[in-house]
């Protein structure tokens, strides 16, 4: 990767951690004693990765410095592992083992489903607008 990319990466990166502050502050913090703002922005940044995936794979043929500014920074920046397993830690620690696990295994399916259901959206509009 070029220094160039890098640079991309950087800016997608802050871009992405802007946005998730932003709509972090808008969220609920709790739903169903589970916390609901880092397991929302995971699972809607699963969908927009499905999404620009398929996009990106059929029908736009982005350069790679997008790619690399909108995958690697914005999404990466946007979605957060260490405060999903931050999260998880709080909960198993504080006494709700039960609650920590059903976080975790939610977070992680519907993650993947958003991510497969992004690809399926884009597929599917191909039908409605084939290149």
């Amino acid at each position: 990767m070029s220094g160039i990319s890098y640079l991309w990466v950087g800016l997608g990166g802050a871009t992405g951690a802007i946005l998730r502050v932003g709509l972090s502050a808008w969220l609920p913090h709790l739903i169903l004693s589970m916390p609901f703002k880092i397991f929302f922005i995971n699972v809607l940044g699963c969908f927009v990765l499905g999404l620009l995936t398929e996009t990106i794979t059929f029908y736009w043929d982005a350069p790679l410095s997008m790619r690399h500014f909108l995958i690697q920074g914005v999404l990466g920046g946007f979605t957060t592992f260490s405060a999903f397993s931050m999260e998880f830690g709080l909960l198993y620690k504080d006494g709700s083992p039960i609650t920590a696990f059903v976080y975790a295994v939610l977070t992680v399916a519907l993650s993947l489903s958003a991510f497969f259901g992004g690809l399926k959206i884009i597929r599917s509009l191909t039908i409605l607008f084939p290149s």
